[in-house]
């Protein structure tokens, strides 16, 4: 019989790992609401069009990389590459349009068939950020100091680098689009065979490409800033200032881009250098043209999204986990109570690992090889006197303790204590 294993591209998350992903969540939640965002969940799959529309389908993401199927009613549903599209279909289907502005966050797992890496998966796990309705660039700027809140709590500010650029509006991306056409027919032969299907598809997206070659023709591209509407230009430098005047620092980078087409003005992206080709922790930009495409009302909005992955990769946690407190019950009539005292203990809020069956030594092996600080024990001489014995694992010492005092003698076994949410 074959052994099963994680489908290729996933993994599970377990003990260590899982709190530390859920650390990071936690961080990025506990920001997003200082700035006034509110939870919002979307189902895990959605309409195949939703991202057909969105995505668009000459996407790598559409073409490649979605988990599409048909359920049994032959309805076409996509398990969710990316969560902003999901948001903008809840916008229009909740009726919300009329709401603005909407501060949401979100968390949970996205899915995309791509070539498993370092800290790249088939399953992996995003936290983002939503504020739609604003079109101000004080709204960016906004969005980028909370991404910047969360990574300076992270303890990760100066493990990374903003880059930013400017898509200008519809006006300046449809210009700078015709020039780029241009520019890069004269050098089509010599392009990827990837970048050469872009150039009539979405011009836009050569200037990320990879390859070496395709590198260095883009270099000399012109430039989108030359390209931009007075107005455009003016929203970039007001939106530069609002950073500036929040010392946030930042680098501009003209190649920085987003292929789609209802992505303008802002795009940013907080950069590693020490995670190799998957540096990029956290990504985001301003989507006025996403709701109107689906159908709905002209809405601006403006968001990102993190790889949680990722950012567990460079983070630590700040403090230990609590050790637990081991009770240990011998014979029936000890196990019955060490239930009710490990249950009292639990309501104390104190991380409690009760030892079912197997007497003392099995009881003890266990306390030892999950690094409890002190075990509780209650046999036959226990019961009899209405005490228990508290030994402490870290010394090896031993005192017996009324039940009516044992929470205030375990009052020095902090460490066992969880804090209240």
């Amino acid at each position: 019989m074959s052994k099963l294993l994680p489908v290729r591209g996933t993994h599970d998350i377990i003990g260590e790992d899982f709190r530390l992903q859920n650390y990071v969540i936690k961080s990025a939640l506990t920001v997003a609401e200082t700035f006034g965002y509110e939870p919002i969940e979307t189902p895990i799959f959605e309409s195949t069009d939703v991202y057909q529309r969105t995505l668009g389908e000459t996407s790598d993401i559409v073409n490649k990389e979605m988990y599409t199927f048909k359920d049994k009613g032959g309805d076409s549903l996509t398990l969710r590459p990316e969560g902003t599209a999901g948001i903008a279909r809840a916008v229009i289907s909740g009726g919300l349009q009329d709401n603005t502005p909407l501060k949401w966050y979100y968390s949970g797992p996205m899915f995309r068939h791509e070539r498993p890496q370092k800290g790249r998966l088939r399953q992996f796990h995003q936290f983002g950020a939503e504020l739609i309705g604003v079109a101000d660039p004080a709204a960016d700027v906004e969005v980028i100091s909370m991404a910047t809140e969360f990574l300076r709590n992270l303890g990760l500010l100066s493990e990374v680098k903003l880059q930013l650029n400017t898509l200008g509006d519809f006006q300046s991306r449809k210009t700078y689009r015709e020039s780029l056409i241009n520019y890069f027919s004269d050098f089509k032969d010599n392009l990827s065979e990837e970048s050469q299907v872009r150039l009539t598809r979405n011009p836009l997206r050569i200037l990320d490409s990879k390859d070496s070659n395709d590198k260095e023709i883009v270099s000399g591209a012109p430039s989108f800033h030359n390209f931009l509407t007075p107005e455009a230009d003016s929203f970039f430098k007001n939106m530069c200032s609002g950073l500036d005047n929040l010392g946030i620092e930042y680098l501009s980078n003209p190649y920085l881009v987003r292929g789609l087409d209802y992505y303008c003005h802002t795009t940013f992206e907080f950069i590693s250098d020490k995670l190799g080709a998957q540096g990029t922790l956290l990504a985001g930009g301003r989507y006025d043209g996403l709701i109107p495409m689906m159908g709905g009302q002209s809405i601006p909005g403006v968001g990102w999204a993190a790889g949680i992955e990722r950012i567990c990769m460079l983070t630590q946690m700040p403090t230990e986990e609590p050790r637990a407190i081991c009770v240990i019950g011998l014979g029936e009539p000890g196990e019955k109570e060490a239930a009710k005292i490990a249950l009292r203990l639990r309501r104390s809020k104190f991380k409690v690992d009760l030892i079912y069956k197997g007497g003392l030594k099995r009881g003890l092996r266990r306390a030892n090889k999950i690094g409890a600080v002190a075990a509780i024990l209650l046999g036959e001489n226990e019961l009899t006197n209405n005490n228990v014995t508290v030994r402490n694992l870290d010394n090896g010492s031993q005192t017996e303790v009324s039940l009516s005092e044992l929470d205030s003698h375990l009052a020095v076994y902090e460490s066992a204590k969880l804090v209240a949410e």
